[in-house]
């Protein structure tokens, strides 16, 4: 149901139209299109050893009133001051939690809670018998504890959680006390900024390559340096299940705290002065050390600098240690990563890192265990005698895959040697074992052979398909124990090799579900909930999924619904497509099928198939493929292959005989914004276009934007072009620019929306500017939400359903 909306509001929204600017109040679009973006679908949870499921209630969309709160722009970061928590505001946070013993089926609620609670944070313990969590208040996130066998939960500190960095909630290894992170005790009131300045903020640089992409909320002065220290600096708690508090370590901005396997020993790691005011806090200088469970110093391992000289590159990395972890298979010992290639790619060597470890007590060399010749992307941990070092290179869109000796280093054979971007060859994600005090190495059956699970998407030409696969590292032999059966989309969500499997099902006309089955034949299906269908105005609403081709060949795809009761002989409809375009480097891959013919509809607050329910057809997640071949830029021939596969769609709807081709729209958020603008700067194929939160002019993004790594002084005439700000001269079709005023995305800052906006009114162009209060990237509140959708249904319904010739 639709939650009650604060009418009047604080706000008002500032509107630009043909040649004047308004303040309007929130609007409502029509009901049918309420119900559907409004509805909450039920998500689930499981313990780690299966017998329990968590059934949540998502907590939806905050109220203009809430998004309001006063937001401190820190590094990079949006911190809420109030509650001294990260925004953007409900994601993973829930209203109502029921636990279902799966073994007696029996549903359960908590006893003790507050009279209004809202879950964020759910974190294991590591016998299954208790969960930590957050209650999310208006001043902060308080610490609470469930305990399983009574059902019941208690708040266990006073002091809330830290959670703008590192890990706010974890459990020791033995499962006897949480490390917490919570604000510092009596660290008094905020920082107030001087309204009198103390002199300029002067930045220099001294010959050396400092190149930095375009970032939104960084620091900007002494001021904001204070307040990041007082907001984001953090005090490790021990607290065990009593409530019952001892520090651990001194105050510090941590990025990591976390135990060793043995929980002897905590891998720390802080963020150090001095700040910058050209980048956000992930690339601060930090320190890296370990300490022992008590908080006391063991070891420093590495202090790194500020990490501003990163060459603009893929697999572009900073110089020094990275990637620091515990080998989760041995008690207490350290691995982690060195470039080789002077942090650079693009240097021809045989070699791009090392991989090195170093086990308790610390006081020895380290050991080079391996080198890889791509880039190092981590390691799954098996036993004393086999681990699987992962590598990457962007840049060629390569994975590969080693099984190693994790003492020796000795590798035993290459077990993966494949391109990224290609889907229907990806193994999956491999399964790791549930068991108390092994979490984090891989599930291994028992038998010959080293036999491991993962669980994949299944990508085929049919759809996707997801899948379980036995697979033997030694012998390569594969087992595929799960299959997604048609006509139902079938996705494993929780496996540990004792017989039987979870998985949700559904099917184009049956929402989601989660069942349990014997893996064995399948036998013994028995469903483990029941939620309703969370769209009921969809029933008959026709979905099918289109494959159709792009002028070169290359296979394309997307969603197409098409109103209840629709038929052919009613005639053509008109059209809302969206779009979001994607890079490529071989056209196999551009072309491979993408999703399945058989999943029930999925919305987001941003859907375009609400319009469905308004008479028109709609085409979402329309294959925007960018391909460039070789030694080929995909974006040297991006305005061409955006036209291609626009003028392709459109060709294929018709000849279906379900689009009237004069009654077409587009549009997309973001990057399908961008592609949105120059679709109608450069052709004439539609009749209205719908950008949000876009960016228009790619000067503004000098050193590079997406998967772009050229700078603008490298490719200027390719920036040039793929900016439709140089073209709004040419824009006639009607568009509709809606932007988030606190807009937080790398590159598309309101101004990109604005200057848009003014360059098309400037040429006498049909243009509306909607500018979201208090909106970032991706909008949060009901009002403005709802209100979006309104202006889009207006903008449709005037340049497209009752389009004038």
């Amino acid at each position: 149901m639709l939650k009650k909306i604060l009418f009047p509001v604080l706000f008002s929204l500032i509107i630009f139209t043909g040649n004047a600017q308004t303040h309007q109040e929130y609007k409502l679009p029509p009901q049918s299109i309420r119900e559907l973006a409004t509805a909450m679908v039920p998500q689930v949870q499981f313990s780690k050893d299966g017998r329990f499921m968590l059934i949540l209630k998502p907590a939806g969309f905050q109220t203009i009133e809430e998004i309001s709160q006063p937001v401190l722009g820190l590094a990079g970061l949006k911190v809420n001051a109030t509650s001294n928590t990260l925004e953007p505001g409900n994601a993973g946070s829930y209203t109502d939690l029921t636990i279902k013993d799966i073994r007696n089926n029996k549903e359960y609620k908590l006893s003790e809670l507050p009279d209004k609670v809202l879950f964020t944070k759910i974190t294991w313990s590591p016998d299954n018998s208790k969960f930590a969590f957050g209650n999310k208040t208006l001043h902060g996130i308080e610490l609470w504890l469930a305990d399983l066998n009574s059902f019941s939960a208690k708040k266990l500190i006073d002091i809330p959680l830290n959670t703008t960095t590192g890990t706010p909630i974890q459990w020791d290894p033995s499962g006897n006390y949480l490390l917490v992170q919570t604000l510092v005790p009596d660290r008094g009131n905020p920082p107030v900024p001087s309204i009198v300045p103390d002199g300029p903020v002067v930045q220099q640089n001294l010959g050396a390559k400092t190149p930095s992409r375009t970032y939104e909320y960084l620091l900007q002065n002494s001021e904001d340096e204070k307040l990041m220290d007082y907001y984001l600096t953090s005090q490790l708690q021990e607290v065990d299940s009593q409530g019952n508090m001892k520090p651990v370590f001194k105050p510090a901005i941590f990025r990591t705290a976390d135990y060793s396997p043995d929980g002897k020993y905590i891998l720390a790691q802080t963020v150090e002065r001095p700040y910058s005011y050209l980048v956000p806090i992930y690339f601060f200088p930090n320190k890296t050390f370990i300490l022992d469970n008590s908080g006391n110093m063991v070891k420093e391992l590495y202090n790194a600098p500020m990490a501003d000289k990163i060459p603009i590159a893929f697999d572009a990395v900073a110089p020094g240690p990275r990637s620091y972890q515990w080998r989760k298979d041995a008690p207490a010992t350290l691995f982690w990563a060195e470039a080789l290639d002077g942090e650079n790619p693009k240097i021809e060597t045989e070699f791009h890192d090392a991989v090195y470890s170093l086990s308790a007590p610390f006081t020895s060399d380290p050991q080079k265990v391996f080198s890889t010749k791509l880039r190092y992307a981590g390691i799954e941990w098996i036993n004393n005698d086999y681990a699987i070092v992962r590598e990457n290179l962007r840049r060629t869109r390569t994975t590969v895959m080693t099984l190693i000796n994790p003492v020796s280093g000795k590798s035993t054979k290459e077990i993966v040697n494949r391109s990224s971007e290609n889907n229907y060859t990806d193994p999956g994600r491999f399964v790791h074992t549930s068991e108390d005090g092994n979490e984090g190495v891989l599930l291994v059956a028992k038998g010959k052979g080293l036999n491991v699970f993962t669980i994949g998407n299944g990508a085929s030409p049919e759809g996707d398909r997801p899948f379980v696969m036995k697979w033997d590292l030694l012998s390569g032999k594969t087992d595929t124990l799960f299959k997604s059966q048609a006509p139902y989309y079938e996705q494993p969500v929780f496996f540990n090799n004792t017989g039987y499997i979870y998985f949700s099902k559904e099917s184009l006309t049956d929402a989601p579900n989660y069942y349990s089955a014997q893996l064995k034949n399948r036998k013994n299906e028995i469903a483990l909930t029941s939620f309703p269908d969370p769209y009921p105005s969809l029933e008959g609403v026709q979905k099918i999924q289109l494959s159709y081709p792009r002028k070169d060949g290359i296979t394309l795809t997307g969603t197409l619904y098409l109103p209840k009761g629709y038929k052919k002989e009613n005639g053509p409809l008109p059209v809302f497509v969206w779009a979001y375009p994607r890079e490529y480097k071989t056209r196999e891959a551009a072309g491979q099928v993408k999703g399945s013919p058989y999943r029930f509809p999925r919305l987001n607050w941003g859907s375009p198939v609400f319009w469905v329910t308004e008479g028109y057809a709609v085409v979402d997640n329309a294959d925007m493929p960018i391909v460039g071949t070789g030694k080929d830029f995909p974006n040297d021939t991006f305005i061409p292959q955006i036209t291609d596969n626009a003028s392709s769609l459109i060709d294929y709807l018709v000849s279906l005989g379900v689009a009237d081709r004069k009654k077409i729209a587009v549009g997309g958020h973001s990057y399908g914004a961008f592609m949105t603008a120059n679709l109608l700067a450069h052709t004439n194929l539609f009749a209205a276009g719908i950008a949000r939160s876009g960016a228009y002019n790619r000067t503004l993004t000098p050193f590079g934007f997406q998967n772009e790594t050229r700078t603008f002084w490298q490719a200027a005439d390719v920036y040039g072009k793929m900016s439709p700000f140089w073209y709004a001269d040419k824009i006639k079709t009607p568009i509709l620019l809606i932007h988030g005023i606190a807009d937080d995305n790398s590159g598309t800052f309101p101004i990109q929306s604005e200057r848009f906006y003014s360059a098309i009114k400037g040429f006498g162009g049909t243009a509306r500017l909607v500018m979201l209060p208090k909106e970032f990237h991706s909008y949060r509140s009901y009002e403005s939400i709802l209100h979006m959708l309104w202006e889009q249904d207006l903008w449709l319904n005037k340049y497209v359903k009752n389009r004038k010739e």
